[in-house]
């Protein structure tokens, strides 16, 4: 990994360093997803079918997975494979039964009353990817929050052949029905329809490029769908000091190159010693990682940069903005209440980001590319919307009469202003 001080780079030089990969043959992607996108359109469910021979490999006569299927895919998983998702299930479950929001409700002037109201999305479609792994721990983070909000119609979607631990996944949280079907394609069918595929309001869960054009594409669509986020490839920065474990980082940095080729893993540490400590530990835990590759080419554009004190660190982590944020310091705590912007963040050398993946109880779908400068990690919150309720007594309205003709008339909407003043005149 490429080792850099940071004080010694210019204003420019210290955006590059914490430049994203780029994201690449854009324009190219956008005109094949738009044609997939089309195809879904024109022939439903025949094209899904085509789509996964195409791209899958995968040879199938249908889309929707019976109960049966999901029954029989659910016995063939190994009884410490079930046990461990459902600790899982639980942590998840708890973590997010604790957001469930309370109704707000106050009286603004007297006899005037103003609530704030939540209500379920209706119809969501949950992504579950399938290709360089079976993401079934996703199933979990999506699905739970939807059951809890209280979605009335839970759908998912995976690459044909669908991962057994996936079914499983959504027995146990209670989807309604599951699809076999996989990127641009699965997002058209969920935000359009097909013959077997149920339209949905809304779009979750991550994917590759063509999933996360797919999703931008539907979303700008006035009759596809909304989406939760538009997240690009994963990444992660670690803060460390000189007494951090260095192999524990190094597993940490790893943990999240082995994603794929365009994630982006940084370490900001204290000294050249620590960083070439960490630089070496890397690679002698790459020689015995099966995804060796893919883990390599990530490492090819991740870095270490070395901070002259932990303040500057944080304004390093701040700058970049990453979707999970490790901090393995002496005091990881302290620094908490300077980190502006992570998906997700994890303290102390025992919190790796695995626990957040898989079973703290924490949701992973997390924005990335900067994005949590102005978005959130996926909660409970984003498969439900609120509504504002006011409710005026005649002496409420009496209160506030006057001031409101004085402002719909300041602002030439006289009809607004009639609204009122009839009402006024009618209380005379």
């Amino acid at each position: 990994m490429q080792i850099l001080i940071y004080d010694n780079l210019n204003e420019n030089e210290k955006k590059e360093v914490l430049k994203r990969p780029a994201i690449k043959a854009k324009d190219e992607i956008a005109k094949i997803v738009s044609s997939i996108i089309k195809e879904v359109q024109e022939k439903g469910d025949e094209a899904l079918i085509e789509q996964a021979l195409k791209f899958d490999k995968s040879e199938i006569s249908h889309i929707k997975i019976t109960q049966e299927e999901i029954t029989r895919a659910s016995n063939r998983l190994t009884k410490d494979l079930q046990e461990a998702i459902l600790v899982a299930y639980e942590n998840i479950k708890k973590f997010h039964q604790a957001q469930i929001p309370k109704t707000i409700a106050l009286e603004t002037t007297k006899g005037v009353k103003c609530e704030v109201l939540t209500r379920p999305i209706e119809r969501v479609g949950l992504y579950i990817p399938g290709g360089l792994a079976p993401l079934f721990s996703t199933s979990l983070m999506l699905a739970i929050p939807a059951k809890i909000a209280g979605c009335e119609k839970i759908v998912l979607a995976s690459p044909a052949k669908i991962h057994d631990a996936v079914l499983f996944c959504a027995r146990l949280c209670g989807v309604d029905e599951v699809y076999q079907m996989g990127g641009a394609g699965a997002v058209a069918a969920f935000a359009y329809g097909t013959q077997s595929v149920l339209k949905v309001d809304k779009i979750f869960g991550p994917g590759n490029a063509f999933v996360t054009e797919a999703k931008r594409q539907v979303s700008a669509d006035i009759n596809g769908a909304a989406i939760d986020m538009q997240a690009g490839p994963s990444e992660v920065l670690v803060i460390a000091d000189d007494l951090a474990d260095e192999e524990f980082v190094a597993s940490d940095l790893l943990s999240q190159a082995e994603h794929g080729a365009d994630s982006q893993v940084i370490l900001v540490c204290l000294s050249e010693n620590f960083a070439k400590k960490v630089s070496e530990a890397v690679q002698k835990q790459l020689e015995l990682l099966p995804r060796k590759e893919l883990a390599s080419k990530s490492l090819s554009h991740s870095r270490i940069i070395i901070a002259k004190d932990l303040n500057q660190a944080l304004e390093i982590s701040n700058a970049y903005a990453p979707e999970h944020l490790i901090i393995q310091t002496q005091n990881p705590r302290a620094l908490l209440e300077g980190v502006k912007h992570a998906g997700s963040v994890f303290l102390g050398e025992y919190s790796p980001e695995s626990m957040g993946d898989y079973a703290s109880g924490t949701n992973h779908v997390l924005p990335t590319y900067g994005l949590t400068k102005t978005h959130s990690s996926l909660g409970l919150a984003d498969f439900s919307k609120r509504m504002s309720v006011q409710e005026l007594s005649k002496e409420g309205f009496l209160a506030l009469g006057k001031s409101v003709e004085i402002l719909a008339a300041a602002e030439c909407l006289d009809a607004h202003k009639n609204a009122v003043s009839l009402r006024l005149k009618s209380l005379k």
